[in-house]
């Protein structure tokens, strides 16, 4: 590209609308890992052609997001080895599939290709279509994390190679049926990843060097729900929810500092743990709902209700397998797995409102996705059939304002075709991607 073409291009991405305060995407759920979009001057309604793409670059399929920091957008995906073939006809297949896992660096203006590197990554896992896990990006290093455990810290500038791990052979555990897929947590000097095994369900590293600071927690399935850190009682306080209890560690150290047991089915603790003030909730697909009360005075927890009937079917609260709820101003927003998409009082776990045409149409799907993201006084969701909807939810119910569909759903899934992957917003745009490409939008006024 000429040098006055890229200066060009620059000015023209740079100069904003009045009163749009831009931010980077650096991680899974933005900035703060909350799923709030902080950014103003975004469109409230979508042109009747949809908002404007900025570029399509194609990619290797992945249910990983993307990442946006420093100008650059990261995103991992997967190809297969020459002549070697997945089982699309039965995803719980656990036989071993040759290929190639890649990080691909992108510029964030034109999309064009900065750096890519590659390594070998045989999976032998249940949905073996890519990388799960969101990178993360700070202080000119990319973290991510491929399915089959290979860890890697690499220079963002080029794909240099700082740090890398093995955590199956580091560590002497298995695959999760699913693959590794709980988005690592960065915090200070410490990048917090889900390992599994004898103490080491939780592990930090250091940035810097990829040397184990501390391990915590025994159990035999580690989950796939993303570690976070909330602050109550005076204390930061890193929850790990894995398979077979809900966990409060100290960040620092990695000591234990409370623990709920909360055995799931299957070991589809997959949603992060989501803090309302004193209040924690988690949602799982088999179990349900979990609410527990934070102590006042010290570092501790109580369950203040639960989901006791057992029943994937017939759901009382809250059964989301893959979605993160929305927890505000004393309420629960989230999908359950069929698609039930619904409003719970915190307090209470009693159900407000259910809405069933929304995203299903009326259908009762499998493994049915949504992603939301709070922008303003409205929420951004992604269907996993590639729209994008501005909406509000309240109490009274959620309210559709626009949709567009922003891409095409490429993964065949039980007889329809879906898109996964959350994606990122950042400086005026959305960053999606699915298991062809991944697509630029702007979303300024």
């Amino acid at each position: 590209m000429k040098p006055a073409n890229t200066l060009l291009r620059l000015c023209l991405w740079i100069v904003l609308p009045l009163g749009l305060n831009a931010e980077d995407w650096p991680q899974w759920l933005g900035p703060r890992r909350d799923a709030v979009w902080r950014e103003t001057g975004i469109v409230e309604q979508f042109p009747a052609s949809g908002p404007k793409v900025r570029w399509r670059v194609p990619v290797n399929p992945g249910f990983s997001g993307p990442a946006v920091a420093g100008g650059r957008v990261f995103v991992t995906d997967r190809q297969l080895a020459t002549g070697a073939k997945n089982n699309d006809e039965d995803p719980f297949d656990r036989s071993v599939v040759p290929g190639t896992e890649r990080v691909l660096c992108l510029d964030e203006q034109s999309g064009e290709v900065r750096w890519q590197h590659r390594y070998s990554a045989a999976y032998g896992v249940s949905y073996n279509s890519g990388p799960r896990a969101t990178p993360v990006v700070a202080d000119g290093k990319v973290f991510t994390l491929g399915t089959e455990g290979h860890l890697h810290c690499l220079s963002t500038s080029e794909g240099k190679v700082i740090w890398s791990r093995e955590l199956k052979k580091d560590f002497g555990v298995k695959t999760p049926l699913w693959g590794f897929a709980a988005h690592p947590l960065l915090d200070g000097d410490k990048l917090i990843c889900l390992v599994g095994g004898k103490g080491s369900v939780a592990v930090a590293f250091h940035k810097d060097t990829g040397k184990v600071l501390w391990r915590a927690l025994s159990a035999k399935e580690p989950g796939y729900a993303p570690p976070v850190i909330i602050e109550h009682a005076g204390r930061r306080q890193l929850i790990i929810w894995h398979a077979e209890a809900l966990n409060a560690l100290d960040p620092e150290t990695g000591k234990l500092l409370w623990t709920i047991p909360a055995p799931i089915r299957q070991a589809v603790s997959i949603t992060m743990p989501r803090q309302l003030g004193d209040l924690l909730y988690v949602s799982s697909f088999y179990n349900g709902s979990l609410m527990v009360r934070l102590d006042a005075a010290s570092p501790g927890a109580s369950v203040l209700w639960q989901t006791r009937k057992i029943s994937e079917k017939d759901t009382t609260h809250l059964n989301a397998l893959m979605t993160t709820p929305f927890l505000e101003a004393g309420h629960i927003y989230g999908v359950c797995n069929h698609g039930q998409f619904r409003g719970l009082r915190a307090d209470t776990g009693a159900r407000v409102w259910e809405n069933t045409a929304l995203l299903t149409r009326g259908e009762e799907l499998e493994c049915a996705t949504a992603h939301l993201v709070k922008n303003g006084d409205r929420f951004f969701l992604s269907h996993e059939n590639g729209d994008l909807l501005i909406m509000r939810l309240s109490p009274a119910g959620p309210q559709e304002l626009s949709r567009c569909k922003l891409l095409a759903p490429t993964l065949s899934y039980q007889g329809r075709d879906v898109a996964w992957a959350h994606p990122a917003y950042a400086n005026g745009h959305i960053f999606a991607r699915n298991d062809r490409e991944i697509v630029c939008a702007d979303l300024r006024k």
